[in-house]
């Protein structure tokens, strides 16, 4: 599967910032389960995106931050 490069370098910057803060937040806060099984999920996926450049939601919308 090919994905298209649609995130910029700020984008992809804040997206494993983002991305860290989640799964250290799902790792050490006293959160229930669902709450941190969704919290790691989204930051699996900000960081899935950040690094592969690519975001399925931009390509849906049409929306590129890249050059």
């Amino acid at each position: 599967m090919k994905f298209e490069k649609n995130v910029g370098e700020a984008d992809r910057i804040v997206r494993l910032i983002l991305g860290a803060v989640l799964l250290l937040s799902a790792a050490f806060l006293q959160l229930d389960l669902p709450v941190r099984v969704l919290v790691a999920l989204l930051g699996m996926i900000s960081i899935f995106t950040g690094i592969v450049g690519s975001c399925m939601l931009y390509s849906f919308f049409g929306f590129k931050t890249s050059k």
